[in-house]
């Protein structure tokens, strides 16, 4: 089952907004076996939405539309919906009854201009919001439907999850579509093409695709299939990952939407252990992640933020010799840091990072993106030289990202993930 979603309004084209209702609308649709072909936005202009609705349904038997359904001259879907159908807007009284118990809730009555969010094509079926005044409304013509949301994201999820899904699901007949989505990190995506091309190979005989997505030191491997037969899905699925995980055990990290921050602090609740971080070029950065995770305070102690050589001396002890001699992005410095950390905060492991983030401060010897990182647990350490570029944001992400998965690859040996 094929579906499009188009959403209207300028604030989108110009920027002003981001749309994530599409994404969300996307993955809530997939989840119930519709494919989502296209994603359109078109401005609050009649000729644009039509045009906009008259291709859609040349392409998916199911057309979703968000925005342009306030009570304002500047919300214009309604009126055009009527123009598409050949019909008319006439009372609602169940959509009345919403809107007044809406304004009753604030301690306000309606007035002229919001009765006329009571009024829906005459052709249409009114999809209930409990959110807001704006209905949704569903159509049906000429074997394609049509379904219109308010854009507002917190009412326009509240219809799909009450109102349409369940519509949908009640009315097609659909399949089952299956994703599993396999996370790997410190191999480029043409190297692990090579690594995998036999196994992806016999995907065929399964129906299953494969998808590479590559994102700054991580791909992620995304295999879909879909059928009627749910269990041979699973089944199938599960056979290709257990081949797969064989084949690329050492980079695998994880799987689907889970984060390096939550399996490393998952592994250190379980044990019991504690983590520090000492942190310079990354300024806090590993500490963000690791403190948005809920229950974090259940292993980790704190980070020593120290960007000049008199702070890398005072708070985490190290040497003014090897500075002198090493300079602060050096193997000897990042390892005093981290021993450090573990002494002074008192851990099982500590993480040290110190780098060139750029753009500029690097020289030849050190180039801009040069980055060491160190991992010491229970007073032996690891450390690592890290060569990334020249964007000063993305140098900061990678090089958190790299100082976990040295963590969780001492937490967790490769072996684990087969």
């Amino acid at each position: 089952m094929l579906a499009e979603i188009i959403t209207i309004g300028d604030e989108i084209l110009i920027g002003q907004i981001v749309d994530t209702n599409s994404a969300w609308m996307a993955q809530e649709l997939n989840k119930i076996g519709i494919f989502v072909t296209q994603i359109s936005s078109v401005s609050d202009k009649k000729q644009n939405i039509l045009k906009a609705l008259d291709e859609a349904r040349s392409r998916a038997t199911i057309v979703l539309m968000t925005g342009g359904l306030g009570p304002t001259r500047d919300d214009i879907t309604k009126t055009t919906l009527c123009e598409y159908f050949g019909t008319s807007l006439v009372f609602n009284p169940e959509v009345f009854e919403d809107v007044t118990a809406m304004f009753a809730r604030y301690g306000k009555t309606v007035n002229e201009i919001n009765k006329l969010q009571a009024h829906i094509p005459s052709n249409s079926t009114a999809l209930r919001n409990k959110q807001g005044t704006a209905p949704g409304m569903w159509f049906e013509d000429k074997g394609t439907v049509f379904i219109s949301m308010p854009g507002v994201p917190y009412e326009m999820k509240g219809i799909m999850e009450s109102e349409v899904l369940p519509r949908l699901k009640k009315q097609f007949k659909l399949p089952h579509i299956l994703h599993r989505t396999i996370l790997t990190q410190g191999i480029g995506e043409s190297d692990l093409a090579e690594k995998i091309s036999a196994w992806e190979d016999s995907l065929a005989a399964y129906s299953i695709s494969l998808a590479y997505l590559p994102s700054p030191y991580k791909v992620r491997l995304r295999m879909t299939l879909s059928g009627p037969d749910l269990s041979l899905l699973q089944k199938h699925l599960a056979e290709k990952e257990a081949e797969l995980r064989k084949l690329i055990a050492p980079y695998i990290f994880g799987a689907d939407e889970e984060k390096l921050e939550e399996i490393v602090g998952t592994e250190l609740r379980r044990r019991g252990e504690k983590l520090g971080l000492a942190e310079s070029c990354t300024g806090g950065y590993i500490s963000h992640l690791i403190t948005r995770v809920p229950g974090s305070s259940d292993y980790y102690e704190g980070s020593v933020i120290t960007y000049s050589y008199e702070q890398k001396e005072n708070l985490l002890g190290v040497k003014k010799q090897t500075l002198e001699q090493f300079g602060a992005v050096s193997k000897e410095v990042v390892e005093e840091m981290a021993l450090g950390a573990l002494s002074r905060l008192k851990v099982n492991h500590s993480i040290a990072v110190s780098g060139i983030a750029g753009p500029s401060g690097g020289t030849p010897e050190k180039p801009v993106g040069t980055v060491w990182i160190a991992v010491a647990s229970g007073g032996a350490v690891q450390s690592r030289k890290f060569q990334f570029g020249h964007n000063r944001e993305r140098n900061i992400e990678v090089s958190a990202e790299a100082a976990l998965n040295m963590l969780r690859k001492i937490l967790i040996p490769a072996e684990q993930h087969v």
